[in-house]
């Protein structure tokens, strides 16, 4: 019989008594003595709100985290504190009789407790091991805080990259072993909470084994594109699925939990219609889950124009390439955006003399008009088509990110950056084209660096010392008034004319008169994902969509039209019934659970079997609640119960009169 090699594994206390005996020769090799007296060199307020600023992500999010941490901490001589990558403190929140003791040690907002400036202590030491951390009394390196016990846990964007940290540090006699617990617990809470924030706009998945977990720090969060394509997961979601980020974004929804993602999204819009309704799925492993879901912007708001491209804001791997509907690899030409408005005819007959020409675009217009679709477009018809296609969505990412997206990092360039360093999207255009979307929230300072490359054609990744040359076409979009913001100061002038080198605006859904040639343009690359969704909609719903004010614009009635698609599924034609109840207030006609609820009431007024029309419907209903609103003498309460209808159905058609 073979022997297997023993392995020895260090008890706790051995381990992390390495662990501090290593940072303590850290602070050695850094020429710290222990002797040394704490500094109180804090930045300047100015400096302060700007760093507070660039982590603005961060700091809203933690906010009420920490305040519900202090809570249970209260009267404990103690505090609660925030800091950046850098371990620079943001905020603090403390029990007044300790903040004063606090100060004295330089344990204040502004001030960095970095290793290289405070030697062994729980927030430098966290950050730089990347793990939770509670350094007690003697175990500091500099003799002056011995006075203090700190706990300390690393915050995580949902990329797993190092963005700050939250610390509770107090008297180091009011030492509680499960201090560090409550850190943990709170610092993953904020994790929670950024990963929702910042996936807002796609497909939000809450799953694990045990039912009773769901809605807690325990559930795994799992982010999905239009197509189905995930976007990134939570440490609780990897660790369930038992594979790393990487290996995860090449499988796509239908491998991960062996069902197609259009059939989930149906069921994931019934269970919402049917609060209640659980949700059930397997994983790879076989073991079955409970899942909860958030259709979110995806479907309801902030779809692109067209079936999703890959996403602005999810990093482009190359190694990765997840297996996509039809659809979504549909690439649009300037043909295909042309469906008769003469407005937009104009603008792609101005875009397409320089599309083979190195000239920079700004394209204008309202969210939701198709930007990206045309600097796809442009890209598509040009002789960079061969290229990558690139887009980053400057207001999707926190400021602290969109340096390190953009123009990328060298290995070991901040705290938790993947070991190997990665390009950012300026690199990965070379050769293709650069899409900036948003551009008006580009922060001042990557303003800045981002002129420099237009410049020189060259950047300078974070932690580098080398330009790297680049050779790229660019593309911006906004909706913001730039002009206004140059006179505001918080955009730059000569950025401003550097990426406007032409400039078009889209214009908005609903002064279009092409409607119908974009309503079957849609349905046909919607029906690529959905082969059984209606290939037309019904002459009702024609009528309401010409009535529509869309302000969601192209984006809104994609989202709109695969949504009913879906409800419609192997029917004949989408229908008023099949449409989202929200959008019937955009349309200014009444929602289809009224007309049913109102038809069917005995007091109804008659309604001539001849005209059906929504028009002729809405003016049917507006008389009947008028009707009864003065039968009961105005009393809302009275008139909804009778009509069988919510209050705020009453109330919507009152604020229409």
């Amino acid at each position: 019989m073979t022997r297997r090699p023993s392995v020895t594994v260090k008890p706790p206390d051995a381990a992390r008594a390495d662990a501090i005996a290593q940072a303590h020769a850290r602070s050695r090799s850094l020429g710290l003595r222990t002797s040394a007296t704490p500094e109180f060199d804090a930045l300047a307020a100015a400096d302060l709100r700007g760093l507070i600023d660039a982590n603005h992500a961060l700091y809203h999010q933690a906010r009420p985290v920490m305040d519900a941490l202090h809570a249970q901490i209260v009267d404990t001589e103690s505090m609660v504190l925030l800091t950046d990558r850098n371990g620079v403190i943001l905020h603090s929140l403390g029990d007044t009789d300790f903040v004063e003791k606090a100060r004295r040690v330089a344990l204040r907002p502004g001030v960095s407790w970095a290793e290289r400036d405070r030697g062994t202590n729980a927030i430098g030491t966290a950050l730089v091991e990347g793990q939770p951390t509670t350094i007690h009394a003697g175990e500091h390196f500099l003799r002056a805080n011995h006075i203090l016990t700190c706990s300390c846990a690393p915050i995580a964007d949902p990329w797993g990259r190092t963005l700050g940290a939250l610390d509770v540090s107090g008297e180091s006699h009011g030492f509680h072993k499960h201090t560090l617990a409550l850190v943990r617990m709170s610092a993953q809470m904020i994790e929670n909470h950024l990963f929702n924030t910042e996936f807002a706009d796609a497909v939000r998945l809450q799953f694990h084994a045990r039912a009773e977990f769901i809605g807690t720090l325990y559930e795994g969060l799992a982010a999905f594109a239009p197509d189905g394509t995930l976007l990134c997961a939570n440490r609780s979601a990897l660790f369930q699925f038992g594979a790393p980020l990487a290996t995860l974004q090449q499988r796509g929804f239908d491998a991960l939990f062996g069902v197609s993602f259009a059939s989930f999204l149906q069921r994931l819009m019934q269970a919402h219609a049917n609060p209640g309704t659980p949700l059930t799925l397997t994983l790879p492993s076989g073991v079955r889950v409970v899942a909860q879901g958030t259709p979110g912007a995806t479907i309801t708001r902030a779809q692109p124009a067209w079936p999703a491209p890959p996403s602005s804001t999810s990093s482009t791997r190359s190694e990765a390439k997840p297996a996509r509907p039809a659809s979504a690899n549909w690439q649009p030409t300037f043909a295909d955006l042309d469906t008769g408005d003469a407005r937009m005819t104009a603008v792609l007959e101005r875009v397409a003399r320089v599309r083979g020409r190195d000239i920079a675009v700004l394209v204008l217009g309202r969210t939701g008009t198709g930007k990206e679709w045309l600097a796809r477009a442009l890209h598509q018809d040009s002789p960079r088509r061969d290229a990558p296609f690139i887009a980053l969505n400057c207001a999707a990412l926190p400021d602290s990110l969109i340096e390190a997206e953009l123009f990328g990092y060298e290995d070991g360039a901040f705290t938790g950056a993947k070991r190997r360093g990665s390009p950012g999207k300026i690199q990965q255009a070379h050769g293709g084209t650069l899409f900036l979307d948003e551009i008006g929230d580009m922060p001042l300072a990557q303003q800045v660096r981002l002129m420099r490359v237009l410049q020189e054609r060259a950047v300078m990744p974070l932690g580098g010392t080398r330009a790297v040359p680049v050779d790229l076409r660019i593309v911006c979009a906004t909706h913001r008034d730039l002009r206004a913001m140059i006179a505001e100061g918080t955009f730059r002038e000569d950025l401003y004319y550097r990426i406007n080198g032409l400039a078009v605006t889209l214009p908005p859904l609903a002064g279009r008169t092409d409607l119908d040639a974009l309503v079957a343009r849609v349905l046909t690359l919607v029906r690529r994902e959905i082969p059984e969704a209606p290939a037309r909609i019904a002459p009702d719903v024609r009528a309401c969509f010409k009535r529509c004010r869309w302000p969601g614009n192209l984006r809104q009635l994609a989202n709109v039209l695969r949504t009913a698609a879906i409800m419609a599924e192997g029917e004949d034609a989408i229908e008023l019934a099949h449409l989202p109840e929200d959008l019937l207030d955009d349309c200014d006609l009444p929602h289809d659970d009224e007309a049913s609820d109102l038809a069917a009431d005995p007091h109804s007024v008659d309604l001539p079997a001849t005209d059906t029309s929504p028009a002729r419907l809405a003016d049917w209903q507006a008389r009947l609640i008028d009707d009864t609103l003065s039968r009961h003498g105005g009393n809302v309460s009275a008139a909804a119960r009778e009509l069988g209808l919510a209050r705020n159905t009453v109330y919507r058609h009152l604020r229409r009169r």
